[in-house]
C-alpha cells in the first residue's frame, strides 16, 4: 500500500554513503518489543515489523502489525523449540526514516526476517538494504507495481499488486457501475498516480470515456478538481492516494452536488475516510483492495476464528492488511517450525511455501509475488466497510 501523507514517496536511490550516514543516525532509531519471549541465541529468533505506527496513515499500519502479533502471540503459547520475538519500527511512513531504522533492525537487533515496510515509497527505500544484508522480508501491503522488477531476491508480498487492483477496478466499474465515464483522481505521488492512471487505463479500451485530474496530497480545497468532475459528470470518480485526501475530496465532491459513485484503492481502505468526508458524504462509498477482511468468516472458516481471536486480543474488528499481517507472519513461522533460523535458510524455505492462509493461498512467485492474486471491493454502510465480494461479483445497491 501504498504516504497517508508521506506514504508511499518519489522513489529513493539507496547509496553507500546513505546507508553509512543512516549507521550514524541509529540514535533517531524507534522500536519496542510486542511479544515473544524466551532465552537468546538458538532459542529464539527475531522477526521485525515496520511501517507508519504513529503516523497520518497509522490507520493502514496497525492492523497488520496486529495481525503479525497475534500469529506470534499463538506460535509461541506453543511453547516451541525456538521461540520468535516480535519488534517494531515505527517509519511514519517516511523512506528516509525506513532507512535509518532498517539498519539497526540489521546491524543491532540481528533480525531474521522482516514484515514490511508497510508502504512502497519506504519499501524502495529499505529493501536494497535488506537485500545486500540477505535478510528476507514480506510486506503485507505494499502493492507498487515495479517493487517485483527490482530483482531482489529477499522480497516478497502476501498481497496484489496494484496492475491487478486496477484491472479488477476496470472490470468491476464496467460490470456492476455500467460506467460510460471515469474520472480519475491521484495525490499525484508515486503510489496514487499509478494506481489513478491505470484504472484510466483499464476502461478506455472498452469504450469508456476518461478524465483525469491530481490534487495536492497537503491541500485542503480542491474545488478546481471537484468543478471538473461536476462539468464532466462521470458515473464513476476512481481516488489513487491514501484517505485523509480521499476524504476531503468525498466531502467536496458530495457538497458539490455530484451523485455518482465515488470509489478508492487500499490506501483509502480504512474508517479514516468515513471520519474525514462526514458519515453522511461517505454513504455508499466504495474501496478496492488486495486484501481480504472477513470479519463474519464468508470466505472460509480460517477466516472466521482469526476475527473472533483478533477481537478478544485487540477489542476491534479485523481491519485493512490485519489478514495479511497474520499471513506474512505465518510464513515466518512455517519456516521457523521447520527449523529454519538464519535470514537464507528463511528465504531459501519461503520460496517452497506454500499453505492456505487466514485470507488467501499463500505461495510466491520467482519474483516473490503472490501467486494467487484477487481483488475485493467493499462499500460503506452507516461507520462501517463491509465486504461486498470479489471484483468479479460483487454487486451494488
Amino acid at each position: 500500500m501504498e504516504r497517508l501523507g508521506t506514504l508511499r514517496r518519489n522513489k529513493m536511490r539507496v547509496t553507500v554513503a546513505a546507508a553509512a550516514s543512516a549507521v550514524l543516525a541509529l540514535g533517531l532509531v524507534a522500536c519496542s518489543d510486542d511479544g515473544g519471549s524466551g532465552g537468546g541465541g538458538g532459542d529464539e529468533v527475531t522477526i521485525g515489523f515496520m511501517g507508519d505506527l504513529t503516523g497520518e496513515n497509522s490507520g493502514l499500519v496497525i492492523p497488520p502489525k496486529q495481525g503479525a502479533e497475534l500469529a506470534f502471540e499463538q506460535y509461541n503459547a506453543t511453547n516451541p523449540k525456538v521461540k520468535i520475538k516480535f519488534k517494531t519500527y515505527d517509519s511514519q511512513g517516511k523512506p528516509e526514516q525506513a532507512t535509518t531504522l532498517v539498519q539497526g533492525a540489521i546491524k543491532q537487533d540481528k533480525i531474521a526476517g522482516l514484515i514490511g515496510p508497510a508502504f512502497s515509497g519506504e519499501s524502495q527505500s529499505a529493501n536494497p538494504i535488506l537485500d545486500e544484508a540477505k535478510v528476507p522480508s514480506v510486506t503485507p501491503s505494499a502493492t507498487q507495481i515495479t517493487l517485483a522488477e527490482k530483482g531482489w531476491k529477499y522480497w516478497h508480498r502476501v498481497v496484489a499488486d496494484d496492475a491487478v487492483q486496477s484491472a479488477g477496478v476496470g472490470e468491476f466499474a464496467l460490470r456492476a457501475l455500467k460506467a460510460k465515464k471515469v474520472f480519475t483522481v491521484s495525490d499525484n505521488q508515486e503510489y496514487g498516480k499509478g494506481l489513478a492512471d491505470n484504472v484510466g487505463n483499464a476502461v478506455k479500451p472498452k469504450g469508456v470515456q476518461v478524465q483525469s485530474d491530481a490534487v495536492d496530497d497537503k491541500a485542503t480545497d480542491y474545488s478546481s478538481t471537484v468543478n471538473k468532475i461536476v462539468q464532466f459528470k462521470p458515473e464513476l470518480v476512481y481516488f489513487g492516494g491514501y484517505y485523509a485526501v480521499a476524504g476531503r475530496l468525498f466531502k467536496q465532491l458530495k457538497e458539490a452536488g455530484y451523485t455518482g459513485k465515488m470509489m478508492s484503492g487500499d490506501g483509502s481502505l480504512a474508517t479514516g475516510l468515513i471520519e474525514g468526508a462526514g458519515e453522511k458524504n461517505a454513504q455508499g462509498a466504495l474501496l478496492s483492495c488486495g486484501c481480504l477482511i472477513d470479519a463474519e468468516g464468508k470466505t472460509n472458516e480460517k477466516a472466521k476464528k482469526f476475527a473472533t481471536d483478533y477481537k478478544t486480543k485487540f477489542g476491534s474488528e479485523v481491519a485493512i492488511y490485519s489478514t495479511e499481517g497474520f499471513d506474512a507472519a505465518t510464513a515466518f513461522i512455517e519456516a521457523v517450525k521447520a527449523g529454519k533460523t538464519s535470514t537464507e535458510d528463511i528465504n531459501t524455505f519461503l520460496k517452497t511455501l506454500s499453505f492456505q492462509g487466514v485470507g488467501k493461498p499463500i505461495k510466491f512467485d520467482d519474483k516473490g509475488e503472490l501467486a494467487a492474486q484477487d481483488i475485493f471491493v467493499y462499500e460503506v454502510k452507516g461507520n462501517k466497510l463491509p465486504l461486498l465480494g470479489s471484483s468479479k461479483d460483487a454487486q451494488v445497491s
